[in-house]
């Protein structure tokens, strides 16, 4: 994996402007917030953030995936300022889950979800070593 970084450009706090990584791909569909069960816990975005991204790590390791396998993230949000807000929680949540690594990554505000209740949607692309 290459993690790809202009000259001159600055570096990016919490991701990676881009990625080259070769071999068999992985791909997450997006993961809300809520258990095996299909049911929100709670309906606080970080509680959210975290149940999210369990479940990112839970399907990953089911194709033998590890967190630093991840090439790409991207982030839906109900609510961009609440996100901004709560960054600092957000990133203590993360770096738990997912570690020091930080793939390319988008995160933009939706009108609303599927799923009834959420407040993120988290889905992620990974690659194995070839």
């Amino acid at each position: 994996m290459q993690f790809l970084q202009p000259p001159g450009w600055q570096r990016p706090k919490g991701y990676s402007n881009g990625i080259v990584a070769n071999g068999r791909m992985v791909f997450v569909a997006g993961q809300v917030g809520w258990d095996e069960r299909e049911q929100f816990r709670t309906d606080d975005l970080v509680g959210q953030v975290r149940q999210a991204l369990t479940n990112v790590v839970a399907i990953l390791a089911e194709a033998h995936a590890h967190p630093t396998n991840i090439v790409r993230m991207n982030w839906y949000l109900a609510d961009g300022a609440e996100y901004n807000a709560r960054l600092t929680e957000i990133g203590a949540v993360y770096r738990e889950l997912i570690g020091r690594h930080f793939p390319a990554m988008t995160a933009v505000q939706v009108a609303g979800f599927v799923e009834k209740g959420a407040k993120v949607e988290i889905e992620v692309t990974a690659v194995l070593p070839a």
